[in-house]
């Protein structure tokens, strides 16, 4: 595995303090983070989510993802809890990378969809990979996970790693006039697990 530990240090935010251990991959060069907040249990199940890199949305607070309002929330409900970590991976635009995650946002801007826009532009939807996780667990010493997530694919990756997923934790934050439609892409299209009553209007049945 191409996974390196790095070094770790403290990381004050506006939930508490976490812990931020930084990795390496070797082979690509990417950098990955995991944040951890209290004293983590090998043998409990621990709050989690798996997070991929949104600069627009993590970082330039857009309204045309969710990816801001889930980590935002992800880091939240741990501080709450007490205990939990947030796999934060170097992926952006669901694998694609920023220029052409904008390129795609252009096409969106014409009528394409967040899934259509990535197919005319030669990529599969999602083009997204795991394993750089399993090392990453191992590292801060997780075994089972309370996985905040509506992805199925993130669910079965960790399956496939031999992490133990004892409950999906469903993370549906951030809805807006700019989003909605994205969002429906990505439950019709991308199979993401959300509820109907997600998408119902304010005084709709």
């Amino acid at each position: 595995m191409s996974i390196k530990y790095v070094a770790s240090s403290t990381l004050p935010t506006s939930w508490g303090v976490f812990d931020m251990h930084g990795f390496e991959d070797t082979e690509t060069g990417k950098e990955h983070v995991a944040l951890t907040f209290g004293v983590l249990d090998a043998e409990l199940p621990t709050l989690g989510r798996i997070h991929s890199e949104c600069l627009t949305g993590d970082a330039l607070f857009s309204l045309r993802c969710d990816c801001g309002f889930q980590l935002q929330t992800a880091m939240q409900n741990i501080a709450e809890a007490g205990q939990g970590f947030i796999l934060y991976l170097r992926q952006e635009g669901r694998g694609i990378g920023l220029l052409n995650k904008i390129r795609a946002y252009e096409l969106q801007d014409q009528g394409a969809n967040t899934v259509e826009a990535n197919e005319k532009l030669g990529f599969a939807a999602d083009m997204r990979k795991y394993d750089m996780i399993l090392p990453m667990m191992e590292k801060i010493g997780i075994k089972q996970v309370k996985l905040m997530t509506n992805n199925p694919r993130k669910v079965k990756a960790m399956q496939e790693l031999g992490i133990q997923v004892v409950e999906r934790i469903p993370l549906q934050v951030g809805k807006n006039r700019y989003n909605e439609a994205y969002l429906k892409t990505k439950s019709t299209e991308l199979g993401h697990m959300m509820s109907e009553h997600y998408f119902v209007v304010d005084g709709e049945s």
